[in-house]
């Protein structure tokens, strides 16, 4: 199949030149998207377990299989709808994934291959095996998961990507075959090939400007006229919504910062040394320099060359002054993944389970019930007194910053004003 444009060059520059595209507001100006893939890699892992185990369930509500789509789902729009293919429909019995022990423990089966295959050869051939099995309900939609765990070798399956590339490519592709799939992966291969310098090894970015004519928020040149008869209006409610979006994320981010920046200034009038997430070190709020005010690198924690950069990813540390304990870690989340945030928490707290830290969840006070909830889950539980978590609410922390700086003597000054079930 070729794409039905001859100047693909010139589709992907502007496509990449949009401000508020999925390339920019998700592929590449995504924070949460570079924290997404090690925290479903290890939701992932838990599925696989809990299945091993017998522990999965019989419903999609409640499983660790919906830690997984929950943190997929949050990855902006491309990702909008992965979770309800896996909808458990008892009236029509499907996914067959859940009642049917065989074919939960097949569907596990599959999810551990992903996990430790190395090759594109081997990613293949478990997604041949799943889809030879032909589960009732199961489709191609579990590539949204496998793209987290290979995102060079297999691109996300969806609605608005099957209609971009059957208006890109000319094609007649139907959203449940696993054949169509196969043969849309091919053609993005081999696409992405011929353009990667303008797009990238990440399938991500190829996805995303399929998404974007399949939502008809690109119009290709030799489809413009009908495109805009047909759907001109829902087009326009389509760039309004992603307008009001981008505005909502702007507003979010400066949020972010503002917490982040609060938590800067309480950790260092305490007295200890603070790093700042990685990404974050050229931000800047209230004047001062985040790379000014934290430390320059991750201080020598015995860790796992995957875990370190992952917790290089969290948003604040605190550290004893000119030491290696780890005093408090804080996940600010204003509207991404409370699931996530907790992994990659508790994946640090189990790999230094000697140094009795406190671990802070940052979200603001309308999200409180869910965060709440989301500690309660099974599978964020265990780790015993390594794992100290508990919620603080952003809006009361900036309020409070200036007495908690003033006053404060030691970490022991956030303990009032936390939620927590284990923090002492």
């Amino acid at each position: 199949m070729d794409a039905q444009i001859t100047d693909l060059p010139t589709l992907i520059a502007r496509y990449k030149s949009d401000s508020e595209s999925v390339y920019n507001t998700w592929f590449v100006g995504g924070e949460a998207r570079m924290k997404a893939f090690r925290s479903i890699r290890l939701g992932v892992r838990n599925t696989v377990s809990a299945i091993s185990a017998g522990t999965f369930g019989n419903d999609f509500k409640g499983s660790p299989l919906e830690v997984v789509l929950a943190a997929i789902t949050e990855q902006k729009q491309v990702f909008e709808g992965a979770a309800h293919p896996f909808y458990w429909k008892p009236k029509l019995r499907i996914p067959d994934i859940y009642e049917n022990e065989v074919n939960k423990k097949a569907f596990g089966l599959f999810l551990n291959a992903c996990l430790n295959a190395t090759q594109e050869g081997q990613v293949l051939a478990e997604m041949s095996r799943l889809a030879a099995l032909a589960i009732k309900g199961l489709g191609p939609s579990v590539a949204s998961i496998v793209y987290f765990l290979h995102p060079t070798l297999v691109p996300p399956f969806n609605t608005a990507i099957v209609n971009g590339f059957n208006t890109l490519f000319g094609a007649k592709l139907k959203l449940g075959s696993w054949e169509s799939y196969f043969a849309m992966r091919e053609a993005m291969l081999r696409t992405n090939e011929q353009h990667r310098m303008l797009l990238s090894n990440d399938l991500g970015a190829l996805a995303g400007l399929l998404f974007e004519i399949g939502s008809n928020r690109i119009v290709l040149p030799g489809n413009a006229d009908s495109v805009l008869h047909e759907v001109q209006e829902v087009a326009q409610r389509v760039a309004k919504k992603r307008h009001e979006q981008t505005l909502h994320d702007a507003q979010e981010a400066s949020e972010h910062t503002q917490t982040q920046h609060v938590l800067i200034r309480i950790g260092r009038a305490l007295g200890y040394d603070v790093f700042v997430a990685r990404n974050d070190r050229n931000r800047t709020c209230g004047g001062d320099s985040f790379a000014m005010l934290t430390l320059p690198r991750l201080p020598a924690l015995a860790l796992p060359v995957d875990v370190r950069q992952t917790v290089e990813l969290i948003d604040v540390l605190w550290f004893s002054k000119g030491g290696t304990q780890l005093v408090c870690a804080f996940e600010v989340e204003q509207s991404t993944s409370i699931y996530s945030g907790i992994l990659r928490m508790k994946d640090l707290a189990m790999s230094i389970p000697d140094q009795q830290s406190h671990f802070y969840l940052v979200a603001p006070e309308a999200r409180e019930q869910e965060v709440v909830a989301q500690m309660l889950r099974p599978a964020m539980q265990g780790g015993g007194d390594s794992f100290r978590l508990g919620y603080l609410p952003s809006g009361e922390l900036r309020q409070q910053c200036d007495a908690l700086c003033r006053f404060g003597v030691d970490r022991s000054v956030l303990l009032k004003m936390a939620r927590s079930h284990n923090l002492t």
